[in-house]
């Protein structure tokens, strides 16, 4: 890749800009032109008169960040298609997230879901979800900041090559010349665009935004999928490339738990891993609950489910475009990047880059994707501080509470940059976001839904629950990040480069295995631990926690002699809560007026003495027109 490759043209910084001012306009102008955030849960919930559709793609802009944008197709690019599998988990997700958790949570009009989590076990249970939330939500968010400041700073490892930069501060010099923005750079301004429109106009200015976002993150993942399909030649071209390097991996149904990707490990894990987001975090319940109506709550979940399902199948095709174009020469094997996560800006440099506009596009939708999933998860966080950690323990006005949303917003903003910091020493983006999201999400999941689901669960099952699938799931993550699964569990796919036009420094890659893996000849003896548990598939992480809180929390809510005092109305999911339930409502209501409507028509004939079926018909026919 040339110097001129890495180059932003003036139409491509106006493309940038222009995402960035219209994403902060629509703060500004919530924050002073729409109505007026009298009260902080107008500030936070919208008002409660969000409809669906607006709802529903701030639903998927949420959590399909810059993370989807270049990990994603890094993910196909390396491992092959299976990951495509994740829609079936999305599909299960939206129907257990509208079943069971959404209809509880719109019915207590809950501004925080931990809410919940007092009115069913106690208050000291409250606070550690809300305080496992607040932690989860900040170093994801980290890893969220820190992903497209790699887009901009793409550059790095091929201007080193190309000018022989080697010193830090020059090369922070030649960056900062050559793209205009330096990778902190980048970092900060990420933060401070969310943290502006975010304390100025709130959730309605966060729904509006993160709808805007979805259309760049489309625009700018189509525009890389067009140009690869005209560069080989069609569509046909690149799914031949990919059958051919093993890319079309799709069915695999090992059963092994310690293979990363399966078709169990995906669906599976991925629904757990879907459910803990959609179903309880705060982030999304906050936007169900905003929404007008029950009703409008639900479209919105399935609307969600086609943008979903749009933006992943997009993502992945990305990645084998990626593999189509670079089969005969890895960039990252050949040293061309520094990390894998910078191939997706490195492709789309070299293929958008003679269109003036088009990089830029792109660059917007990985920073779109991190504005959207900023903004919900500052929204959120200052949520769950007022609800649960101020309000009830300080008498505080409307006003007040108002006025501390809004500093709670721009003090998690302030936070979240710094946790970028953290998430710069995470390996590949995709793995690091979905085992954070789990390791706390699915004993959070496995907490509720033991509260929903089994009325005998009382405060101590529930807390030693949380506690032990917490423990469990943090066990197995700290171990599998001190003892990488063997590439017999992973199964990286060949990357070539012997189709690179420049020779590489053969004794700078001394690698036994897979690069991803960044693993030398091992010389230890590795543990049954590191083999048997701690090479468990990174998909599972929420489900260990998820049933280890349900199984705790059962045993010992029993054992402890159950719930002894009883339970308030709405609190535990019911049949009339379920819309199959409804649907075999209705569908007996009409069958029951069909039957009264044949019994009164047979009763009218015995008593008339018309009997006769053969002249029925004719007669009733006569009769209805007369």
């Amino acid at each position: 890749m040339s110097i001129s490759a890495s180059l932003f043209s003036v139409w491509d910084y106006v493309v940038f800009t222009l995402m960035l001012l219209v994403s902060a306009s629509i703060g500004v102008y919530y924050g002073f032109c729409g109505a007026a955030h009298s009260s902080s849960a107008d500030f936070l919930m919208g008002g409660r008169s969000l409809t669906a559709v607006p709802v529903a793609l701030s639903l998927t802009a949420s959590f399909m960040s810059a993370i989807t944008v270049l990990g994603t197709p890094v993910e196909v690019y390396e491992y092959g298609g299976i990951f495509i599998l994740i829609c079936f988990s999305y599909a299960l997700m939206v129907v257990l997230s509208s079943e069971l958790f959404l209809p509880i949570f719109y019915r207590l009009g809950v501004t925080s879901t931990y809410e919940y989590l007092e009115m069913r076990y106690n208050k000291v249970i409250r606070l550690f979800g809300t305080v496992l939330f607040i932690i989860q939500t900040v170093l994801y968010t980290g890893l969220v900041i820190y992903a497209p400041a790699l887009a901009l700073n793409q550059g790095h490892c091929s201007l080193n090559k190309v000018l022989g930069v080697t010193s830090v501060l020059e090369m922070s010099r030649v960056l900062f010349t050559v793209t205009g923005v330096h990778l902190w750079g980048a970092v900060m301004s990420t933060g401070v665009v969310c943290t502006l429109y975010c304390t100025l106009g709130g959730l309605k200015a966060v729904v509006w935004t993160d709808v805007f976002q979805v259309g760049i993150m489309l625009a700018g993942l189509l525009a890389v999928i067009i140009q690869s399909v005209l560069r080989q030649g069609g569509i046909s071209s690149i799914i031949r490339d990919a059958t051919k390097g093993g890319r079309t991996n799709l069915w695999d149904f090992d059963p092994n738990p310690m293979r990363r990707h399966t078709f169990w490990t995906i669906t599976v894990g991925g629904t757990f891993l879907w459910t803990s987001v959609y179903g309880i975090n705060q982030a999304q319940v906050q936007r169900y609950i905003s929404c007008k109506s029950l009703f409008h709550a639900k479209l919105a979940l399935f609307i969600n489910l086609v943008s979903l399902w749009a933006i992943t199948i997009c993502s992945a095709f990305c990645g084998l475009c990626l593999y189509s174009i670079y089969k005969n020469c890895d960039p990252w094997t050949a040293e061309q990047v520094s990390t894998q996560d910078q191939l997706m800006p490195f492709l789309a440099l070299e293929i958008l880059g003679e269109y003036p506009g088009l990089p830029g596009l792109f660059v917007a939708a990985a920073y779109s994707g991190t504005l959207s999933t900023v903004s919900s998860s500052v929204n959120a966080l200052a949520a769950v501080t007022i609800a649960d950690l101020m309000q009830p323990y300080l008498n505080l006005s409307e006003g007040q509470l108002s006025y501390a949303s809004k500093g709670m917003s721009l003090f998690y903003g302030a936070v979240c940059i710094g946790m970028a910091g953290l998430a710069s020493l995470m390996g590949g983006m995709l793995q690091a976001a979905i085992s954070i999201v789990g390791v706390v999400g699915g004993p959070l999941l496995g907490l509720f839904s033991l509260a929903i689901l089994f009325p005998c669960a009382n405060s101590k099952g529930g807390l030693s629950g949380l506690l032990s699938g917490l423990g469990m799931s943090l066990w197995v993550c700290i171990g599998a990040q001190i003892y990488p699964p063997r590439p017999e569990n992973s199964r990286p796919l060949k990357l070539d480069t012997h189709g690179c036009n420049f020779s590489m420094d053969s004794s700078s890659r001394n690698w036994t295995i897979h690069k991803n893996f960044m693993t030398k000849e091992e010389t230890v003896e590795r543990s049954f631990l590191a083999d048997n548990w701690y090479s468990l598939s990174y998909l599972y992480f929420g489900p260990l926690g998820t049933v280890t809180v349900m199984v705790v929390g059962l045993i010992v809510s029993i054992f402890s002699g159950g719930r002894q005092k009883k339970l308030e109305l709405g609190l535990m999911l019911s049949k009339e809560d379920l819309t199959c339930y409804k649907a075999y409502k209705i569908l007996k209501g009409k069958v029951s007026r069909k039957a009264r409507r044949i019994d009164l028509t047979r009763q009218q004939e015995k008593s008339s003495g018309k009997t006769n079926h053969a002249f029925s018909d004719v007669e009733l026919s006569i009769q209805t027109h007369s």
